[in-house]
C-alpha cells in the first residue's frame, strides 16, 4: 500500500493526544517537519511528517530526550549503516498509519 494520505493539524492532535501548539514548536525546532499549506492556508502532514512527530513524541515522552536531543538522534537515524532496513521499517509503519487513517477518517 503507497498511498499518499495527507491529515490536519486536528488529525495530528486526535492522533499523538498533542495539542495544536505543541506540534507547530515542534516543527519549528526540527526541520525536517514540512507540512504544506492546502488552497484554504490548513496545514496538511504528510505521512513522513506524521512519522517524524511520533518519533519525536517517542523521543521526548517515552525516552525523556530534549528537544535538541530527539533532533539528533533523529539524524543519527537518517545516517545509519542500515539503510536498507530502515527503508524497511518506514516503508512498514507508512502502511500502518496509512491503514490507520483511512480507517480513522471513515469512522
Amino acid at each position: 500500500m503507497t498511498a499518499v494520505i495527507r491529515c490536519t493539524t486536528g488529525d495530528l492532535e486526535k492522533l499523538l493526544g498533542i495539542k495544536g501548539h505543541i506540534i507547530r514548536y515542534w516543527e519549528r525546532q526540527i526541520p525536517l517537519i514540512q507540512p504544506q499549506k492546502d488552497d484554504a492556508g490548513n496545514f496538511m502532514y504528510s505521512a513522513h511528517d506524521v512519522q517524524l512527530l511520533m518519533r519525536v513524541k517517542h523521543f521526548l515522552y517515552d525516552r525523556k530526550f530534549t528537544i535538541e536531543g530527539a533532533l539528533e538522534e533523529l539524524y543519527r537515524e537518517y545516517s545509519s549503516e542500515d539503510q536498507d532496513a530502515r527503508a524497511m521499517i518506514a516503508e512498514l509503519r507508512s502502511d500502518l498509519l496509512n491503514i490507520y487513517l483511512i480507517n480513522h477518517k471513515r469512522i
